[in-house]
């Protein structure tokens, strides 16, 4: 048999070392589903429940890879169900290719079934590459660039392929005008380096500030061996942006924490009083958190010039790879003398896990939610993935949980879409099938989606080296996040009709599915089950009830505001009092001395 078109997009997809493609099947890509089954499975069709789910699977994927993620889905509804995850994939800088079906061509123009202009669909969030193939000999370019662009601008992109296009006979670009060839699948790697004299710039300003911080974003994940370098020559302290939160393990006395809303009390008093600022690979959009404007001389490193200044104004910009250039800014910093600016984030520092392990130990109906991390934290494996759903699973992960090791965690850092934390597990169980892989997932966004993709894991867990995958579920019957920013930010007490959720047993149904399933109500139940999630022969779920008065109070939030939050519950939240002592027993942590 002739080989069709779909036959030399999964070949091609081969050749770039495409190992699997998450999917959902529909009419509109029946031409590369034959094709798929014809190649024997290779690259692995995997199958999720729902297209949005293959896109994001496709993100935690690449996330955790380093390679490109790949999904696919069919015309109209399918295009438009991987919408949200591809933007979660522009917004994070990830690289996503996103293969569509299109209406046959002699149909298109003419209303017909599932028709969509796609074109206008995928032109924002495809902006860097978006193709529509019509003719055979598009291919394979269509296919190569949407990769190499995926790759070299951390981006998605989108091919479109119409469906009777699919199943024609596959010819190639002939050395004729008009046609246009294409190279070996393959990514030049290069190193993008600054100029020497901007490389002497940036050393004159770390070396004359007393009092250096260093911002860490996930672009500075190749310099993880710098980095402490930098640190301990400058005598700075590195909170991290939240996408950066697994570049430098949290064991390093002088690294703060994450920074933010979500953040820590040492990351935060880390730029209220440093007067030189570092910025590696990150692009974190909140501009308060960071130190007063003319407070801080700044130099940054990020390979992307457009994201130069953008967050805080730099007196050098240094555009290149963060390992390269901080190799060649080392030689050029002079050892700080005084190292009492650096003992002082240390002290900082120890003070705050101090703080954040006597919160975890309060009590609460019936579960305290900072426990369920704390307790993963000290015993999850050193070679573990986390991830961590939108909502108030975040603030958890982002303040509780100590990275180290080889550990590796993400979650949707700026879109901040729910229902990613699951999917982004499975990406991750797929891109390191040898390694342990946690999701922390609210309630909310369990139900939104988390619960149809344990079937996906059910299906494919089998595959992997290690079987270990344990979701945790935040089982609060709230949607939690919403629940405070509507009493923190909007000043309105819970408005339950939106707020509450039905109550169900996600143990029961991830039992149904072949899960090791736990249920937790009391907080001395917690080592337990996470030993025995972590240590089971297959997948497990925890299902924990706890408590949804326990605050999310941001490590910056004086009482004074504290006090207007109280004041706007007390107007009707229907568990106002016990919202309020839980609060304030939390806020009380921070003020008591250190061992």
């Amino acid at each position: 048999m002739a080989e069709t078109v779909g036959d030399h997009v999964v070949r091609r997809l081969r050749d770039w070392d495409v190992e699997q493609v998450f999917a959902y099947p529909g009419d509109g890509i029946n031409g590369i589903l034959t094709a798929f089954g014809r190649a024997d499975d290779r690259p692995k069709f995997v199958q999720a429940r729902h297209e949005e789910m293959a896109a994001l699977a496709a993100v935690g994927y690449a996330k955790f890879s380093g390679r490109v993620g790949v999904c696919l889905a069919t015309s109209g509804p399918g295009a438009i169900h991987l919408l949200n995850g591809l933007y979660d994939a522009k917004l994070d800088h990830v690289p996503v290719v996103a293969i569509v079906g299109q209406t046959a061509r002699s149909a298109m123009g003419g209303a017909y079934q599932q028709e969509v202009d796609l074109q206008t669909l995928f032109k924002d969030v495809a902006s860097d590459y978006l193709v529509e193939v019509n003719v055979a000999e598009q291919l394979p370019n269509a296919i190569d660039r949407a990769i190499r662009t995926a790759l070299a601008r951390r981006a998605p992109t989108a091919v479109i392929i119409p469906a009777d296009l699919q199943e024609e006979k596959y010819t190639p670009p002939r050395h004729e005008f008009k046609n246009v060839p294409s190279s070996p699948p393959s990514v030049p790697a290069s190193t993008v380096l600054p100029a020497a004299a901007e490389i002497e710039r940036a050393a004159e300003v770390l070396n004359a500030g007393s009092r250096v911080a260093m911002l860490v974003g996930q672009g500075a994940r190749g310099a993880a061996a710098e980095l402490p370098r930098v640190a301990e020559i400058t005598g700075a302290g590195a909170a991290k942006a939240l996408l950066g939160k697994d570049v430098l393990s949290d064991e390093l006395p002088w690294v703060t924490g994450s920074i933010g809303l979500l953040g820590t009390r040492p990351s935060y008093e880390l730029m209220r009083d440093c007067d030189t600022l570092l910025i590696v690979g990150s692009n974190f959009p909140y501009s308060q958190f960071l130190p007063e404007f003319g407070q801080a001389r700044a130099v940054q490193i990020d390979l992307d010039a457009s994201l130069i200044g953008l967050r805080y104004p730099v007196e050098v910009a240094l555009v290149g790879d963060a390992k390269a250039t901080l190799a060649a800014l080392l030689p050029k910093l002079r050892p700080a003398t005084d190292r009492g600016w650096r003992e002082k984030v240390e002290r900082n520092v120890a003070r705050w896990w101090e703080t954040v392990e006597r919160q975890a130990m309060l009590s609460a109906k019936p579960v305290n939610p900072m426990r369920i991390v704390w307790e993963l934290s000290e015993r999850v494996p050193d070679d573990a993935i986390v991830t961590a759903d939108a909502g108030s699973a975040a603030n958890w992960y982002a303040r509780d949980l100590k990275m180290r090791g080889t550990m590796r965690g993400s979650l949707s850092g700026t879109l901040a879409t729910m229902g990613s934390g699951v999917p982004y597990a499975i990406g991750a169980k797929f891109a390191h099938p040898d390694r342990p892989v946690v999701a922390l997932v609210g309630d909310g966004a369990m139900q939104m989606n988390g619960l149809t993709e344990l079937i996906t894991i059910a299906k494919y867990h089998h595959l992997w080296a290690d079987p270990r995958i344990a979701i945790c579920v935040l089982h609060n019957n709230d949607l939690n996040q919403v629940t405070w920013e509507l009493r923190a930010l909007g000043g309105a007490p819970k408005f339950e009709q939106s707020q509450n959720l039905p109550d169900i047993s996600y143990a029961e149904i991830a039992r149904a599915v072949g899960f090791e399933a736990i249920t937790v109500d009391d907080p001395d139940q917690l080592a337990g089950a996470w030993d025995r999630a972590l240590h089971a022969d297959r997948p497990a779920l925890l299902d924990v009830h706890c408590d949804p008065e326990v605050p999310p109070i941001p490590p910056h939030a004086t009482f004074d505001q504290i006090k207007a939050a109280a004041e706007a519950v007390l107007k009707g939240d229907p568990n106002a009092w016990h919202l309020l002592a839980q609060g304030a027993r939390t806020k009380l942590q921070e003020a008591l001395p250190g061992r």
